[in-house]
């Protein structure tokens, strides 16, 4: 029998994986309702799990592991962000790497990941053979597409879908926003709320009426919101996959992006690479796409061929596969 943690479905990016490779998985839930990134969850899962023997199966399709378990596990590191980026690290985490998923990675049946970018960091950081790390990537849900209806907005915005977080870059995304020289009447839109450090970013930049916040978009509503957009920026430092990129691709809108890392794979040649150390290089972006209407049309049929190559099926499909082939390894070992 599998037994899968469902407690990371939701939202945010793993919880959408999550949703997707668990939905049509014939498998046990797990008995817990703490949060999987709780730090005495590794000691709780090993005891909700103590009954499992050699011939189960447990699976997260999130970082976390059981301390200890008698049957072999397959779980899921989406990127190392919380000890490659110093601003989402702490001691605790380090620690807690360096420990208890290190140890994990060892005694996985497999660990999957959603890039190339994170399976050579996962390859590197952990010393596992290669042929551990799987990359079963992510994919775009149908209801992104270009036919869907127009978000309610009454001026032309470019979007960043961001949460606050600071390798998000959004500072110096309002910063080359407020020096790309654009129409008075262009915004630039955010997901989420202000903190009042970036409150006071966009104030000492004086955009203060020309940045937006749309709060909490609920998932039904958000091919709507790429959709109407100018362009996507999403000049982020550090990302797994950046499932934003692929999203606004499907519904035809042009993205800027990072030149490194995951997001460089993810966007191919079909968007505007910028290196998100440089406000000069992402407002020259902005320019281009607000003004260049040729090169709007190419980067949206460019976006749409590559976002068409992702697909939930697929990850599901490859994920499934793979569960089902460690299943048949230990039950014949």
């Amino acid at each position: 029998m599998i037994y899968a943690d469902q407690r990371w479905i939701g939202g945010h990016g793993i919880g959408r994986f999550a949703r997707h490779v668990l939905g049509g998985l014939d498998y046990c839930p797990v008995p817990l309702a703490s949060h999987p990134a709780a730090p005495l969850d590794p000691w709780w899962l090993a005891r909700a799990l103590g009954n499992l023997t050699y011939h189960d199966l447990f699976f997260s399709p999130g970082y976390n592991s059981p301390l200890f378990c008698a049957a072999p596990f397959v779980f899921t590191i989406h990127d190392l962000n919380h000890i490659d980026r110093p601003e989402n690290s702490s001691p605790f985490k380090r620690v807690y790497y360096a420990t208890v998923l290190k140890r994990a990675c060892y005694r996985a049946a497999k660990i999957l990941t959603v890039s190339e970018f994170s399976r050579a960091r996962i390859i590197e950081w952990s010393g596992v053979p290669p042929e551990k790390v799987v990359n079963v990537r992510l994919g775009v849900d149908p209801e992104y597409h270009p036919g869907v209806a127009p978000y309610e907005l009454p001026f032309p915005y470019l979007l960043c879908v961001s949460n606050r977080k600071r390798h998000k870059n959004e500072f110096r995304t309002v910063e080359a926003f407020a020096r790309a020289g654009l129409a008075a009447g262009i915004r630039l839109v955010f997901t989420g709320n202000p903190t009042p450090e970036l409150f006071n970013c966009i104030e000492h930049n004086h955009v203060a009426r020309r940045v937006h916040f749309v709060g909490m978009v609920p998932d039904a509503q958000l091919p709507s919101l790429y959709r109407s957009a100018e362009a996507l920026v999403f000049a982020s430092l550090y990302e797994g996959f950046g499932l934003p990129v692929l999203e606004a691709m499907a519904c035809g809108t042009p993205v800027v992006t990072s030149n490194i890392g995951a997001l460089q794979e993810v966007a191919g040649n079909a968007a505007l690479l910028v290196d998100p150390t440089s406000m000069q290089q992402i407002a020259t972006a902005m320019q281009l796409l607000v003004s260049d209407t040729s090169l709007r049309l190419q980067l949206r049929e460019k976006g749409l061929a590559q976002a068409a190559q992702f697909s939930w099926a697929s990850t599901t499909a490859r994920v499934h596969e793979l569960l089902r082939l460690a299943m048949g390894k230990y039950a014949v070992s």
